[in-house]
Parts: C-alpha cells; structure tokens; sequence
C-alpha cells in the first residue's frame, strides 16, 4: 500500500517542532501492570547445561522481529527480520556462539593450507536434515553453486567473492561448474580462494552461506521455503507461516545437537508499529521486542530500566541518492543534503537510546580500521549548512529554482519521524520541497532496486562480521545491492585490490583509501550509528549482548516464574 503527502512549509516546520519538542511520553493509555517476578538463582550442571529445576515446564519463546520478513531462502533474502529466522533454521558450516564468537557448525574442524589458498571442512556425520535425511558434502556444493548462479538472483552473492572464480560466475562469466568448491568424500568439502582471505570464516557464518536441501528446492521451486515444504538443518524447523501475524518454529529433532537445545517452540512477530509492540510486551503477549520506541524513552527507564538492554550495534543508518538520476548524480548536491542534516537534533531528540551521529559509511569498532570523516565534520552545524547553501547553488539551485524531490521510506514510525524532520531541516534550511512516501516493504526494496522512481531513501546497513569490507563493497559497481547506482572506477579498483591484499594491514589501507573516495562524492547521506535497544523479560536467559546483535534461539532458556506483584504505573 502507498501512501503519499506533500509535505508543506508550514507542515514541515510543525512536523519538525512536534518531533523535538512535544512527542507522547507516556504509557498511562496502556492500563496494564507492570509485571515482576520471584526468579529462581540460575544454576548449571556439571556439563554446562541449566539446571532442570530452573527451567520453566513451558519453554515456548515469543519474540518480536521487525518488518514482516521478505522471505525465509537464505540465498535470495535480505533484511534483519528474515536473518532472524533463518538463524534459527538453518546451520552453516561455522556458526556463533551466543557471545557472536565464531564455533564450528556443521563442520567440526577445519584446516587451511600453508599458502592459505585452500580450506578444507571436515563435516559432522551426525549432522542431518530436519526430514532425517543425511547430509554430506553435495548439499555444500549445490548450496554454494546455487548461491553464485546468477538465475538464483542473490543479492548478497557477492560475499563469495573470495572464492575462487565466485566473482566471473556472479557477472555470467563463467559457468557455476568453476566454482573453487570440491567434494573430496561424503564428509570432506574443499574450498579454493582467489587470495589468502583470514575473512573466509566470517563469511561462513552469514545466513547466505546457509545450505538448501537439493531435492525440496528441486520439487517446490520457489515455494520450497513454506510449512509442509521447506526442509533445514538448523535447531529448528519451520511449522507455520501466517502472513503479518506469526512465524512458528520448533525443534528439530535431528538436528545434532539438538540435547543442548531447550527452547521447544519459538514465535517470531512482525512488529512494525512499536506501541503496539510495547503494549503486547507489557501484557505477557512477547517475551523480547524488536525494537523500543523512543517516543516513550523517559516511561521506559522509569518503569522497566531494568528490562531494558541497549549495546552498540555495528550498523549504519543513511538516506541513499539514486545517482542515476539528476540532480543527485551531482557530489554538490548530495553532499549540500548531507550538510543540512543536524545529526545530534536526530540522535538527542528522536532516536534517544544512544545512537552517535555518523559522518563515515564505516561504524566505529572495526579492530583496526579507522573510518575517515569527511572535513566538515568537524565544523559546526551553522557552518556546515552554510556552505551547503553554498554548493546547492553553484548546482544551480535556489528560491528562484528550489530543488523539489521525493523521499521513501518503508512502514516504521522511526522512519517516517526521521524522514519528517530531515525534509523539514532541508526545507528551512535548503529551501528544498520534499515529498513523503511510504512504502510497503516488499515495495520499497524492488523500487530502490529498479531505480526507476526513487529519488532518496532511508535505508540501513548491518555488519554480519567485523570488516569494513563489508560495508564498503555495498557500492562496489556490480554488487546487486548497490540501489544508489554508485559508479566509480577506482573505487572498484580500490576493493579488487583490498580482496586480494595478503597483508591486512595493507588491505585495510586499501579500504580506507576507498572510503574516502566514497566520501568525496557523497552518493549516500550518513545520519547515525545503530545501538540495539528491546525489552526482555528478566526470566529469558541464554542469550548475550554482542555487538552483531545476533542471538540464536538454541542458546536460550526460559526461568520458572512466580509472580509476586501486578502494578500499575
């Protein structure tokens, strides 16, 4: 559904000073108590498993998850929310700890060749799929190969790079044959890189790099990822999916390690109205939220700091110029849009939980990568929207020819409070006339990608692993991903040269020097760093911050629970 408004002057200065300065903070409308409970000491057995008597008899997790995901095959999907469940269905061969430290998956051990060109997986013969079928060194090849065919349509393809021959295969260069994966028996998988790449193990633990069961994909197509057809390997297996309701999984009883899995049953909830998300969670219908909103930051801390987590989460949240469309294939342009957004107005005022304005793509806490900032920076924000006045009219811009465009966001009430307060700083101080649209989010991603109507779009960028490379090569020219239709020679060079750097403190050199590249010419405008900020009840535990913000279901558990007292505040 779309829904579209134009935002006026008057509307937009409203907009803005309603978002800063009068925003409800208040859950008095939500009359349901505060909940609190008797908590048993949690206790472990002699083989690190929680102690019985500890233990819920219900274990059944309900947890929200965001936008409705765009889908569950993890070759072919993107967002958050889907990665969320496919965590949960499927294995790769590495996998995270509840920490994000990296442990082994499907493969029990691993070796690498004295000139690191070749890793060679030792899988786990007891590793199965959830319809008892074995699995063996085959199901890798297909997965890999089908991952890397340019028919599949991956998206994120590109993270296979690494692989020997994975880049001309992804371009139609070569045939999926080529690919650097071998089969040496039932249980020994060989994988060839183009380089010595330290990284590869950070790759194999991104859902993409999940395996599908050959004969479901075979048999159902693109409807081989539904209840009664989708077969996985994970902890869990899918047995409902009820569209902008629920997703259910549960156990899955030949999953290897099944005995230290606790948790029977999981729900996954689309939660893209976050007041509802917190009523559901206050009213013992969710366990953990998705996300908190910020319009009731002060009600939260008052009432429930002690079930609120926030950490640092590596992530990066911009509006992205389609570059293929004047006049943002214009650095003045887009880099005057960028000046004109007052960062610490969004992170103080409306995000609330911690965010830091961000000026680089990169976020801060790479080990060893220093993201650069653009010069102004460090300027003040009088300074900087000066100057951006400036460039917009050497574009040609000003009241005599205001630039007009369109912002789109998909359906969030974060995302259209930004949008709202950024088309209103652009308009007062730009003079610029923006027009708000919201979009479905199936909608919004195909639009970005076409690039045949979007202008300017909010968007986010999570790491699923400690590298700037995976930041940075969003914009790499043949990447599907890059919706800002990016298109830099060097840049592209810049990255071939990083992937294939031996030494990384020369590689990441190399990345730095495109970052700056990339930062010159402006294609994307930077807003904040993510923090991840939910609700959990005190009785789910199993689960650890990190900064990937990833927790897997299999390492949690639910507490015996005795209420003690129902308030209402």
């Amino acid at each position: 559904m779309l829904m579209r408004y134009f935002v006026t002057l008057t509307g937009l200065v409203l907009a803005a000073l309603g978002l800063v300065g009068c925003g409800s903070d208040s859950s008095d409308e939500l009359a349901v108590p505060v909940q609190r409970w008797n908590l048993p000491e949690v206790v472990y057995t002699e083989d690190g498993r929680p102690d019985p008597a500890i233990l819920a008899p219900v274990q059944i997790l309900h947890r929200g998850n965001g936008t409705q995901p765009q889908g569950l095959d993890p070759h072919v999907t993107e967002g958050v929310p889907s990665s969320n469940v496919q965590r949960d269905l499927f294995e790769g061969l590495l996998s995270r700890a509840a920490d994000s430290s990296i442990i082994p998956g499907v493969a029990e051990r691993w070796e690498v060749s004295e000139d690191g060109f070749t890793w060679t997986f030792f899988l786990r013969e007891n590793a199965r799929w959830s319809n008892g079928d074995r699995m063996t060194a085959d199901d890798w090849l297909f997965s890999f190969r089908r991952i890397v065919n340019p028919a599949t349509g991956s998206r994120f393809a590109i993270l296979l790079n690494p692989i020997l021959n994975a880049e001309d295969i992804i371009a139609g260069r070569r045939p999926v044959e080529d690919l650097g994966v071998r089969v040496i028996d039932d249980f020994t998988l060989e994988i060839d890189l183009e380089a010595p790449n330290p990284l590869l193990m950070e790759v194999l633990t991104h859902s993409l790099a999940s395996p599908v069961h050959r004969a479901s994909v075979e048999a159902h197509g693109d409807r081989w990822a539904r209840p009664g057809s989708m077969v996985s390997n994970g902890p869990y297996m899918l047995e409902e999916l009820a569209m902008q309701s629920h997703i259910r999984l549960v156990r899955n009883p030949y999953y290897w390690d099944n005995d230290n899995v606790i948790i029977d049953e999981v729900f996954f909830y689309p939660t893209e109205d976050l007041s509802a998300e917190l009523m559901r969670y206050r009213a013992g219908e969710l366990s953990w939220t998705y996300e908190v909103p910020n319009t009731q930051f002060n009600w939260i801390q008052a009432n429930l700091a002690d079930e609120l987590a926030v950490g640092d989460w590596l992530g990066i949240y911009y509006f992205g110029f389609n570059t293929t469309r004047e006049p943002f294939n214009d650095p003045r342009v887009t880099t005057a849009l960028s000046m004109a957004i007052d960062r610490e107005i969004i992170t103080d005022k409306l995000t609330r939980f911690g965010q830091r304005p961000a000026f680089a793509f990169t976020p801060q806490g790479i080990p060893g990568y220093d993201p650069p900032e653009p010069e102004w920076a460090t300027w003040t924000q009088a300074e900087r929207e000066d100057h951006a006045r400036e460039l917009l009219a050497e574009a040609g811009f000003g009241p005599g020819n205001p630039l007009r465009l369109e912002i789109r966001y998909n359906t969030h009430e974060d995302h259209r409070r930004i949008s709202l307060a950024i088309a209103a700083m652009w308009q007062q101080t730009l003079g610029v006339y923006a027009s708000l649209i919201n979009e479905e989010f199936r909608v919004f991603l195909s639009n970005r990608r076409q690039r045949a109507v979007t202008e300017v779009f909010r968007s986010g960028w999570i790491g699923n692993y400690l590298d700037p490379m995976y930041f940075l090569e969003l914009f790499f020219s043949e990447n599907p991903q890059n919706d800002v239709g990016f298109f830099n020679s060097e840049f592209d060079q810049l990255l071939n040269r990083a992937a294939r750097a031996a030494d990384l403190e020369e590689r990441l050199g190399l990345l730095r020097e495109a970052e700056i590249l990339l930062l010159e010419t402006q294609p994307f405008a930077p807003i904040y760093t993510y923090v991840s900020a939910r609700l959990v009840k005190p009785y789910v535990r199993g689960w650890e911050p990190n900064v990937l913000d990833q927790h897997p279901t299999r390492f949690m558990f639910l507490l015996r629970q005795d209420p003690i007292q129902q308030e209402t505040e």
